[in-house]
């Protein structure tokens, strides 16, 4: 099942997504004439996981973690499937990520691996993008629209073996499968669980495989991971809005 959330001139509805359409509780609305997709979720912070595979430890250099190496992005990171990027005027060198991302639906703490499918709600894409040239990572990573996320949640997905590519302007950048993680999706969670208090509609994304990338105005990015769908948007001049 695959679950999303649309803006209607009404205000906000989910529903299920299917072929162009999202099924609520108070009717159908097709995407395009109807409204246009929201963030799947509205979470009170997505959890972020760096350096989660080997290919990506050896192109950047770095050792190999002991435990998930994470940092946390705000809510209004956040941008919507198809909305345009804004090139921030404070960078020159902004960076497309392709990761696959939770989405929790229970409150919960203290969660075994083993049950993390039980709290999860089920699986969406994230664009992690970057400011290479701030100091810091959350100057680099945690600025608005920062955090392409969706397009849906899918609901009955294994995370553990996803093939997944990015393209840029049309070239394949990015290529690998979620078994090469480090931390698989379940440990990330439990981990973080132990941690945090995961609330309904938290993300948690896990991490982009090598050769994550510089982006330019004018160009589309799109990720796609198997099973769960494609994330699409383009990046536009700097001092351009979105209307996320």
């Amino acid at each position: 099942m695959r679950l999303a959330r649309l803006l209607t001139p009404d205000g906000p509805v989910r529903g299920e997504y299917d072929d162009g359409v999202v099924h609520a509780a108070d009717g159908r609305y097709e995407v395009g004439r109807d409204g246009r997709l929201l963030p799947p979720c509205e979470p009170s912070a997505l959890y972020c996981v760096g350096r989660n595979y080997a290919e990506t430890l050896e192109q950047m250099e770095y050792e190999r973690p002991e435990e998930p190496d994470f940092f946390v992005k705000p809510p209004a990171s956040l941008l919507a499937h198809e909305q345009p990027i804004p090139y921030p005027e404070f960078t020159d060198e902004l960076t497309y990520a392709g990761e696959l991302a939770a989405v929790v639906g229970e409150r919960c703490r203290n969660v075994a691996p083993e049950d993390v499918p039980e709290v999860v709600r089920g699986y969406t894409v994230l664009n992690d993008m970057d400011a290479l040239d701030q100091q810091g990572r959350t100057a680099r990573k945690a600025f608005d629209t920062s955090g392409p996320l969706g397009p849906w949640i899918e609901t009955d997905v294994d995370p553990t073996n996803l093939d997944m590519h990015t393209d840029v302007g049309g070239e394949r950048r990015q290529e690998a499968n979620t078994e090469l993680m480090l931390f698989d999706p379940h440990e990330v969670v439990s981990f973080l669980s132990a941690r945090f208090t995961l609330r309904p509609g938290d993300v948690v994304a896990f991490g982009s495989p090598a050769n994550p990338g510089l982006v330019e105005p004018g160009e589309t990015v799109e990720i796609t991971y198997e099973g769960v769908g494609t994330l699409r948007n383009e990046v536009v001049a700097p001092g351009t809005r979105s209307g996320a």
